[in-house]
């Protein structure tokens, strides 16, 4: 993992990459200066190309676009966990070989941003217009996540194609989700009712994780499983329901994205 000194670092090396990409490719020149060179910070280029994505014919990007400098101004956290998220999918993926590629084109990446910025539109009381991005996440991304539900910094949705997650769910930091994974609840009943991730988890594609369950530190759900009770910390479960099969080979599955969990029946090696 390259470490970065601050947000300036990282966009000097977002800017290197994109005049590399316009000189080498003249057929994207016009979009990568359009969404990055002719742009002064990440921010500002972050929230070019996310409102951009999440228009319609009704809320021009403009509109949008003020709302996410606004909120990037005032909360600037929101921007440094876009970089832990960039950084997350750079040494996660292994077809991923530059930093720009998931701000342009991944939108697992993207989705979470435009989460990030429903979260806070929640958290300011401003739930119709929280909603109507929630809504045009889902439409664009292919990706249903309640604006109420709190994300951590650090957290890849890998393809993330059909992930849904609930109204009271937790993603905590470091946390790697696949395509189709389900964070939902158990019936209609109100109140606390959806999983909390902790740190470190990987969570396969196409698992269903049901309830207000904790999914422990350090644990891996393997894909196409259907979670209903707790998972302790650094523990493999897989199956319908799902149940212990082993202990991960790493303190983060979600950094070795090793899914595979015919591997996990050793000790758990804590030098990683």
């Amino acid at each position: 993992m390259r470490a970065f000194s601050g947000t300036s670092d990282f966009w000097r090396s977002l800017k290197q990459e994109a005049q590399q990409i316009a000189t080498n490719e003249p057929l994207l020149a016009s979009y990568i200066h359009a969404c990055i060179l002719t742009h002064h910070n990440f921010e500002s280029s972050l929230s070019f190309i996310l409102s951009n994505k999440v228009a319609d014919d009704v809320m021009p990007a403009l509109a949008i676009r003020e709302v996410f400098d606004q909120a990037y101004l005032l909360q600037p956290e929101i921007v440094d966990s876009a970089i832990e998220d960039i950084r997350a999918v750079f040494d996660r993926d292994a077809a991923v070989n530059d930093y720009l590629t998931p701000l342009l084109y991944f939108k697992g990446f993207q989705a979470v941003q435009v989460h990030r910025m429903a979260h806070y539109l929640w958290q300011q009381g401003r739930h119709q217009l929280s909603l109507f991005l929630q809504s045009r996440n889902s439409q664009t991304f292919g990706v249903d996540i309640h604006p109420a539900a709190v994300i951590g910094k650090g957290v890849m949705f890998d393809h993330a194609t059909g992930i849904v997650v609930g109204e009271t769910a937790v993603i905590e930091d470091y946390v790697s989700l696949l395509q189709s994974v389900t964070l939902g609840g158990t019936g209609n009943e109100s109140g606390d009712r959806h999983p909390k991730v902790r740190q470190g988890v990987l969570v396969g594609a196409g698992a269903k994780i049901l309830g207000n369950i904790e999914i422990g530190e350090g644990s891996k759900v393997g894909a196409g499983s259907v979670v209903l009770s707790d998972v302790p910390p650094h523990t493999t479960v897989v199956g319908v329901p799902a149940k212990v099969v082993g202990r991960p080979a790493c303190q983060r599955p979600c950094d070795s994205m090793q899914q595979n969990v015919l591997e996990d029946n050793g000790q758990l090696d804590t030098t990683s």
